[in-house]
This record gives structure tokens, sequence and C-alpha cells, in this order.
């Protein structure tokens, strides 16, 4: 469960994740009762680092974590791009992996001074992106036929456009 600016509190209920293969589907299948099981877990961890920042930006948190801002994070936001650039180029999927929650970590830092300010918080970033993300996909999500990733380009060119003009 997590606590809006508002107060409302919104559950969060365990969907199966389309990304992982179903029941039957190649050696990896999982149940539905496994995929939900690792839904759980994903939301409780996700909960647990939101909690982090909420505490390390409080009254009683850390000083350095108090002090910053939008504009203050954004060279280690770029500097942690460059750790994740080096470690992909490595193919080092350990670094990699603790380079993507450095990542993680500045989206998340952002969202809590987002809330603080009461401009955004890290539930309404999710929400435009998985938006943006259905909305730039309707060859997945809705009729639009594509036969190559060529189609895809000049589609997703076409939505872009479009949001563009609405702003």
């Amino acid at each position: 469960m997590f606590r809006s600016d508002n107060g409302r509190v919104a559950k969060i209920t365990a969907t199966p994740n389309p990304t992982l293969p179903r029941k039957g589907e190649g050696k990896q299948g999982h149940s539905k009762k496994e995929r939900i099981g690792k839904m759980k877990k994903y939301l409780k961890e996700f909960e647990k680092l939101v909690d982090i920042m909420a505490k390390l930006r409080s009254k009683n948190g850390c000083m350095w974590d108090k002090e910053q801002t939008h504009e203050s994070l954004v060279k280690y936001l770029i500097e942690e791009s460059r750790e994740l650039k080096k470690a992909v180029r490595k193919k080092d999927m350990k670094n990699l992996e603790e380079e993507l929650g450095d990542i993680l970590l500045q989206v998340v830092f952002h969202a809590q001074i987002g809330r603080e300010n009461k401009q955004f918080d890290i539930a309404s970033i999710i929400s435009i992106l998985n938006k943006k993300l259905i909305r730039r996909h309707p060859h997945v999500y809705g009729n639009y036929k594509v036969k190559t990733t060529k189609d895809i380009e000049i589609m997703w060119k076409k939505v872009k456009a479009k949001e563009k003009l609405k702003k």
C-alpha cells in the first residue's frame, strides 16, 4: 500500500507479470501463483525503496540527502549514466545490475523531492510512463498493423509528433 500526498491509501494488487513465461511456455514456465508471488516481492522491495528515500529526506534523516534539489542531482544522474554505459560496454552484468539500481535511485530521489514540493510523486511518474508506453505501442495495445521494425519506427515518429502538438 502507498499513501499518496493527499492522504489516500492506494492498494496495489499483484497481477501476473506479462513478461514472465506462462505455464507450459518452454522450460521456464511459471504458474499463476508463482507469478503473483514474484510480483508481491517486486512491490515489497519497491515500497521499501520509496520508504528509505522518504526517511533519508525526513527530519531525522541524512543531512546530505535533505540538501539535494533537482538541480543538484543532475550531475549524479549523468555520472551514473556513464557508469551504466561502461558496464554495458564491458558486458559486466553484475555491475550493470548495480548501476541500474543507481539510476533507479535517481528516479526515486527526484520523485521524493517532487512529492515534498507537492509537484508529483513516484505513482504519477509511473502512471505517465505506463500511458506513454501503451500510447507509443499501438501495434501491441491497439489495432495498428506492422510488418517490420521499420514500420514500428515510422509509427513511433507519428505518435511522438502527435504528442508534441498537444504540449
